[in-house]
C-alpha cells in the first residue's frame, strides 16, 4: 500500500475541493491505510452526555486524555447510540446489526437477571435471556483473524455463563456481569458478588474504575508482536455515584442509587479519564500507539447529574440527549488529525469499520446493518444521508424513533397514552418545535420507513 502522505502533497491534492462531510483543521497524516493491521482498542464510556467532554464543550469536568484523542484525530458531532441505554447498545456494537434481531435485549437487563419486557421475560423464564453463542460478535471475527481478543469492563449480555465473553470470542475478561455494582464492594444493590475474572468471580480491592483500568494496561503490556483487540467498557459515570475516595464500610442501598451530585459525577468521569490516559501511555510505552486504532464512545446520553446539552432529554429516552453522545476516533497515518465529522451515524456503523481494518469480514449469513463510518472519513466523502432506526421497550413503555435526512419522528407510548412528535434536526436541533400538525406528508412517509424497518429486524427466538 502507498505511504502516508505529506502535508504538501495533501494540500496540493486537496486545493479546490467543496466542503465535504469530514472537515479537516491542522491535518499532518495522509488517509492511507497501515501496511499491517492495527490493534484496535475499543473504549466505552457508560451514560455519558454529550456535554460532558471538554472537546464538545464541557467546562467543569476536564478530559485531557479524551480531548487528545479528539486533537490527534476525529470528533463526530451526529454520532447516535444503538439506544438510550446500556445492554441493547452494546449488542449492536458486538453483534453489527440491529439488536432487535436477537430477541429480548432491546431494554437494559434488571439488577438480578430480571426481564424488563414481555420477549425478555418470556427468555427469562427458560434462562435464555442474553446474547447468544451463535450471535457472532466482532471479537469472534477478530480472534479467528489471529487477533489477541480481551474486554476489561462491564459486560451486562447476559448472566448466565452460555452468554459470558469468552463464548463470544475473547480470550480474557475482567469486569462486572451486570448493569450496576457498588464501586468499592463490586457487588449489585441485591448483595449478589458481580465482579468476575474469565467465568468466575473474583474479590479484588479497588476503585473499579480503577481496577479496570490496570486490566487494560496489562493486557497491552503482555502482547506479543501479533495484533490485540482490547473492548474497555468503564463503567463510570453510571449509577451509584460514587467518586474515587467514596467508599463506604456496606454497599450502596437500592434506594440510595441514584443520590448524587453534579461534582461526584464529575470526579467519576475525571478517573475515567485518567484511566484512558495511563491505557494511551501503555500503548506509547509498548511502541505501538502509530498502529493502534482508538475508539471512543458513550453507549447512551447521561442522566440529570450529566449534561446532554445542547440536546433535549435524558437517558432512557429517544429525544436527542438520550442518544446523541460523544464520539472520537483516533487511527495514526490513516485519519487526519484534529477532523470534526457532522456524517450522521450509529454504534453499529463502527463494528463494520473494526472488522474491516482487522482485515476480514462478517460471515455471509450475519449481514451488517451499519456502514464503515471510518472508510467514509478515510476517502473524505461528502456527508451521506442516512436513515437510522430506534426501539426501546421496558414494561408497558414502548419509544420508537426514526431520522431520514434532517427529519426526526418519535412516537412514545406508555399503556394507552401515547404521544407523537416531529422534529426538523437541521434547524431544531433541540427539538424545541413540534411539527407533527404542520408536516403530515413528512409524518406518513417515516410512518411507514419505520413499519417496514421493525418488518426487517424481527427476530426468531
Amino acid at each position: 500500500m502507498a505511504k502516508p502522505i505529506t502535508r504538501r502533497q495533501f494540500l496540493a491534492q486537496t486545493a479546490g475541493l467543496t466542503a465535504l462531510g469530514a472537515v479537516c483543521h491542522g491535518c499532518h497524516f495522509g488517509a492511507s491505510p497501515n501496511t499491517q493491521v492495527p490493534n484496535i482498542i475499543l473504549i466505552m464510556a457508560d451514560d455519558l452526555g454529550y456535554g460532558d467532554v471538554g472537546s464538545y464543550g464541557c467546562t467543569d469536568i476536564r478530559t485531557p486524555a479524551i480531548d487528545s484523542l479528539a486533537a490527534e484525530g476525529v470528533r463526530f458531532t451526529t454520532f447516535y447510540a444503538n439506544a438510550p441505554e446500556c445492554t441493547p447498545t452494546r449488542t449492536a456494537l458486538l453483534t453489527g446489526r440491529y439488536q432487535h434481531r436477537v430477541g429480548g435485549l432491546e431494554c437494559a437487563l434488571g439488577i438480578g437477571n430480571v426481564g424488563r419486557y414481555d420477549d425478555a421475560i418470556r427468555l427469562r423464564q427458560t434462562n435464555d435471556m442474553g446474547l447468544p453463542a451463535e450471535q457472532t460478535t466482532i471479537a469472534r471475527m477478530l480472534k479467528n483473524a489471529g487477533y489477541a481478543t480481551a474486554i476489561c469492563g462491564k459486560w451486562h449480555l447476559g448472566y448466565e455463563r452460555k452468554f459470558f465473553p469468552l463464548r463470544h470470542g475473547f480470550d480474557y475478561w475482567f469486569g462486572p456481569v451486570g448493569g450496576a455494582v457498588d464501586y468499592f464492594h463490586h457487588c449489585e444493590y441485591t448483595g449478589q458478588p458481580a465482579l468476575y475474572q474469565n467465568d468466575r468471580t473474583i474479590k479484588r480491592e479497588g476503585y473499579l474504575t480503577d481496577l479496570i483500568t490496570e486490566e487494560a494496561v496489562k493486557f497491552i503490556q503482555r502482547q506479543p508482536s501479533s495484533p490485540f483487540f482490547l473492548y474497555v467498557p468503564y463503567t463510570s459515570p453510571h449509577t451509584p455515584y460514587q467518586g474515587p475516595n467514596d467508599k463506604k464500610d456496606k454497599p450502596v442501598a437500592q434506594a440510595d442509587y441514584s443520590k448524587g451530585s453534579r461534582e461526584i459525577y464529575t470526579e467519576m468521569v475525571e478517573q475515567m479519564d485518567e484511566g484512558i490516559g495511563k491505557i494511551l501511555r501503555a500503548l506509547q510505552d509498548k511502541n505501538v500507539a502509530d498502529n493502534t486504532l482508538v475508539i471512543f464512545m458513550s453507549d447512551n446520553g447521561a442522566n440529570n447529574k450529566g449534561n446532554n446539552s445542547p440536546y433535549s432529554g435524558y437517558k432512557g429516552n429517544l429525544f436527542e440527549g438520550g442518544i446523541r453522545v460523544p464520539c472520537i476516533v483516533k487511527w495514526p497515518s490513516v485519519l487526519f488529525e484534529g477532523t470534526i465529522s457532522n456524517q450522521p451515524c450509529i454504534t453499529l456503523d463502527f463494528s463494520r469499520s473494526i472488522v474491516r481494518a482487522a482485515g476480514t469480514k462478517p460471515p455471509k449469513n450475519r449481514p451488517f446493518d451499519g456502514i464503515d463510518i471510518l472508510r467514509v472519513i478515510e476517502t473524505k466523502q461528502p456527508i451521506q444521508k442516512r436513515t437510522l432506526f430506534w426501539r426501546a421497550q421496558r414494561g408497558e413503555r414502548t419509544r420508537k424513533a426514526v431520522r431520514d435526512g434532517s427529519m426526526k419522528y418519535i412516537r412514545l407510548r406508555d399503556g394507552n397514552d401515547i404521544r407523537e412528535y416531529l422534529f426538523d434536526l437541521e434547524k431544531d436541533p433541540a427539538e424545541k418545535n413540534n411539527l407533527l400538525s404542520e408536516r403530515e406528508k413528512d409524518v406518513r412517509k417515516l410512518k411507514l420507513l419505520l413499519e417496514d424497518w421493525q418488518e426487517k429486524v424481527k427476530h426468531n427466538r
